[in-house]
């Protein structure tokens, strides 16, 4: 039986934060550029060099969850390349392994069915709320009205639950 693939395989390249950020503002459907991150990849076509999908992975947005071990994917965009989303989800989870960090997570809208991730192993962990970042001491660009309702969290697989530190007692 011939085992020659009929479609191009999907392969990973580390990328810049600016390319990463230039593609999400050409093709993310709600979210714009990120201000930081630890690292960003991205998916081309084992054919070309033409990007197709990106995660850029950073310190968590909520400042409870940032504690040194956790890292989250701050945004994944693709063209719609299948399977191009698992891809990223599953190879930023390693590399956030190999960099030490012991857990991973995302958050979705409750509109997004969350296939890719459930594809990549990871485990829906529950929903968060939402809101606006401005407050009366502390003005902020606001948040889009439809950004504002809850999240889903989502936890990459084999990744340590909150508070489960090495170093913990």
């Amino acid at each position: 039986m011939d085992k020659t693939p009929t479609s191009p395989r999907l392969h990973l390249l580390p990328v810049s934060l600016s390319t990463a950020n230039a593609f999400v503002l050409a093709h993310h459907r709600h979210h714009h550029s990120v201000q930081g991150a630890k690292f960003a990849l991205a998916v081309t076509l084992s054919d070309s060099d033409l990007i197709r999908g990106v995660a850029i992975v950073g310190r968590p947005v909520a400042r409870h969850l940032d504690d040194g071990w956790t890292l989250e994917v701050t945004r994944l965009c693709t063209d719609g390349t299948p399977n191009a989303c698992s891809k990223l989800y599953g190879a930023a989870w390693q590399a956030a392994r190999a960099l030490g960090y012991i857990r991973l997570i995302t958050y979705t809208l409750p509109d997004e069915g969350g296939a890719s991730l459930r594809a990549a192993g990871w485990r829906l962990i529950g929903t968060r709320g939402g809101g606006a970042w401005s407050r009366p001491g502390r003005p902020r660009a606001d948040t889009p009205e439809y950004l504002r309702g809850p999240k889903s969290l989502w936890q990459a697989p084999g990744s340590a639950d909150k508070g489960k530190r090495p170093d913990a007692d």
